[in-house]
């Protein structure tokens, strides 16, 4: 199988201290992922690199059909390549409803002059209404964004991601700080949008990765320590010293 992304032989380090130590990575075109491994593993250090943010020592990073190098775009530049990265806290426009947050993010000329003349067309507005219906918020449509619960806003974030249409996404621990039924609503939603991009999903919580039902990789001083399925990975015993320090 062709791989979307390719991390190969990448090492960082801040002051002396390797972050990411010869990691490689890859995941298909359309696959879920889960990334586990205890703080200070590298899991933010991975999707830093992965999005432009920070820029490794050394390795490669690949990207699609064509394996165009990452490391040589600009954040922005990654952003437009296809490269759609969902932070811990929801960043949503509070002031704004639903429908608008969605309308602003749907993937369209965004050179001043033309957000200036914008005007939502039929086809804009049937686009809302249909990211809203995939992240459950199609009754909230005219709700000031500011007023949804925690795990309403991180949907609506993932929907705004999910509307500049990228091949891959990243997502921070989305269960953080969700109620149980909003936990599987965002299972749900993340194993749909795995169907048809790539989605990377950095979690803490096992239990919320056995939901996902996916590919584990473990990271554990910034390199792989295990790969495989959940069950696979939690029977490793590499990784049960790691994470229960046995």
């Amino acid at each position: 199988m062709s791989s979307l992304l390719e991390v190969s032989g990448v090492s960082v380090s801040f002051d002396g201290f390797k972050a990411i130590n010869n990691l490689t990575f890859q995941i298909g075109p359309a696959e879920l992922r889960a990334v586990i491994g205890p703080n200070g593993a590298g899991k933010t250090t991975f999707m830093d690199i992965v999005t432009g943010k920070t820029r490794p020592d050394e390795g490669r990073v690949l990207w699609g059909e064509k394996s165009v190098s990452l490391l040589s775009m600009s954040e922005s530049q990654i952003a437009q390549a296809g490269v759609g990265r969902k932070f811990q806290r929801p960043t949503v426009f509070e002031d704004q409803s639903v429908g608008d947050n969605l309308m602003l993010a749907l993937k369209k000329d965004r050179s001043p002059f033309s957000v200036l003349r914008f005007r939502a067309s039929a086809n804009d507005t049937d686009k809302v209404a249909e990211l809203a219906e995939e992240i459950g918020l199609l009754n909230a449509l005219d709700r000031k964004a500011g007023e949804l619960s925690h795990g309403q806003k991180q949907w609506l974030e993932i929907g705004m991601l999910i509307a500049q249409d990228p091949q891959l996404l990243l997502v921070d621990e989305p269960a953080a700080g969700m109620t149980g039924a909003e936990r599987e609503h965002t299972t749900e939603l993340l194993v749909e949008a795995a169907k048809t991009r790539a989605v990377i999903v950095v979690e803490h919580d096992m239990e919320f990765v056995r939901r996902l039902n996916c590919k584990v990789t473990v990271l554990h001083e910034g390199s792989v320590l295990a790969e495989g399925s959940i069950d696979h990975v939690t029977a490793d015993e590499k990784v049960i010293e790691v994470y229960l320090g046995r």
